[in-house]
């Protein structure tokens, strides 16, 4: 028959070894203790014995069989556990507190010996005590036998023994309860967590474990999953929300190809017009398309991963200024003024091709959204915090303060760049390369209105300084 699922997990496994290690070490102890306290008991008797029977011979030598024997008499009625016995050199019993030596086949030496001494109580029922005694011949061949009674200490060795016994059973009890507990609390725990993976693997993606606040192991992990789970919602979400803006967003521009396709057909075949035109514009269409469908993919592949993978130390002033050697000519192509201003000795790691990508985007829209005559500057530079931040500033209609939050999603266009080409997605790769490097895309407002156009926009880049 199986057992019950609790008795099989892990932490109850640990408790019975516990207790089993426990047991075996409280036994060890407890032998120990009865050991060395049963011979304490037994070389204090010894030692009594001996001091008592120096005292009698002393007492022989000095007043002969006549004072040992009224010694012997006088301590024998005395109540207290000493037990004494003299008899003659034959072995007949003179005087005592026992009628006959317990040692038998006496042989003249000193003689060490327990036995068992039986007496009757109060209410007339035999009683046996151990005791303890030591026999030897006088010079003139009288027997001398001192002993103890230790009845009384070994049944305080054997109350101790009991109450430690009662004590270790006690706390393997309460071990074993507590042991349930802890698994029992496991259990709960675990099932919580086991409840939310199931939940998840059937697709409900908003499952999260709940988080105790006790900061243990298991909270621990509760926040790691919430957190695998936080990501893995964003990432489907995003996905589900990239698939539906490219269905929506690229139904027009295809619709566009094809009648542009069917009108330049019909024309063609009447003579109206060149069939290369024609293809030239389905072609524009055509790469428009793409370049939206790669924007989307390399946004996905960057929110898809933990961590980017390609990563390098590079200087990013070097990789500005090559960055800016492709804008300047179309900055003086539309009459704008362009400035770079690069710290030299900075360095970060990073994926070049991704932050590479994401400075274009914002320099292609400081040169889209600026009008003639205005200014460009980008930068690159250490600030007070430590941090790295590649930043562009132009002097173009900017971003209202309600819009920046918003402007960073994928496929969102404001007013102003309703007639500007473009899908929406250059600022939403931007963030996301920042995001995937653990650092943040800063809006904000540029130098001010110059020559009644502005307030500008400044983007910055900000990431953690490379170690």
């Amino acid at each position: 028959m199986r057992l019950p699922r609790l008795f099989r997990t892990t932490p109850f496994r640990l408790t019975l070894l516990f207790l089993a290690l426990f047991a075996a070490a409280a036994s060890l102890f407890l032998a120990y203790i009865y050991i060395a306290t049963a011979g304490e008991v037994a070389v204090r008797t010894d030692e009594r014995v001996s001091r008592e029977m120096a005292s009698l011979e002393a007492v022989h030598r000095d007043g002969g069989v006549a004072a040992l024997n009224q010694a012997v008499i006088e301590r024998a009625s005395v109540d207290h556990p000493m037990l004494y016995l003299l008899a003659t050199p034959e072995g007949v019993t003179v005087s005592g507190s026992i009628p006959k030596s317990p040692i038998r086949n006496f042989s003249g030496e000193r003689t060490w010996a327990s036995f068992t001494l039986t007496d009757k109580d109060p209410d007339g029922a035999l009683v046996r005590q151990p005791a303890r005694g030591l026999e030897e011949r006088l010079p003139d061949g009288w027997r001398l036998f001192v002993g103890a009674d230790v009845g009384e200490s070994e049944f305080y060795v054997n109350r101790i023994l009991r109450a430690l016994w009662g004590a270790g059973a006690l706390m393997i009890v309460l071990g074993l309860a507590g042991g349930l507990l802890i698994s029992r609390d496991v259990s709960r725990s675990m099932a919580s967590l086991n409840n939310v993976i199931d939940k998840a693997r059937g697709g409900d993606l908003h499952a999260r474990a709940e988080v105790r606040g006790s900061g243990d192991e298991y909270d621990e992990l509760a926040a790691g999953l919430n957190d695998m789970l936080d990501r893995l919602e964003r990432s489907v979400g995003g996905l589900r929300h990239a698939g539906d803006a490219i269905a929506h967003d690229l139904r027009s521009p295809l619709t566009r190809l094809r009648a542009r396709l069917e009108a330049g057909m019909i024309e063609a075949d009447a003579g109206r017009k060149d069939a290369k035109a024609a293809l030239h514009q389905a072609l524009e269409d055509a790469d428009g398309v793409l370049r939206t469908f790669n924007a989307v993919l390399a946004i996905a592949r960057l929110e898809a991963v933990a961590d980017v993978p390609g990563q390098t130390v590079f200087d990013p002033s070097e990789l500005a200024r090559s960055v800016a050697e492709l804008y300047e000519p179309l900055c003086e192509e539309k009459g704008l003024e362009f400035r770079l201003e690069a710290e030299n000795g900075l360095t970060l790691k990073a994926n070049r091709e991704f932050v590479a990508q994401a400075l274009a985007n914002i320099l292609d829209n400081a040169v889209k959204y600026t009008p003639p005559g205005g200014a460009i500057m980008a930068r690159v530079r250490r600030r007070s915090s430590g941090d790295l931040e590649i930043s562009v500033t132009d002097t173009g209609p900017g971003i209202p303060p309600e819009d920046r939050a918003r402007v960073v999603e994928r496929f969102v266009r404001l007013e102003n760049s309703r007639n500007a080409p473009g899908a929406g997605l250059g600022l939403s790769l931007v963030a996301a390369v920042a995001r995937a490097h653990r650092g943040r895309l800063d809006l904000d407002e540029g130098p001010g209105a110059v020559d009644g156009s502005g307030p500008g926009l400044r983007a910055a880049l900000v990431f953690p300084m490379a170690a």
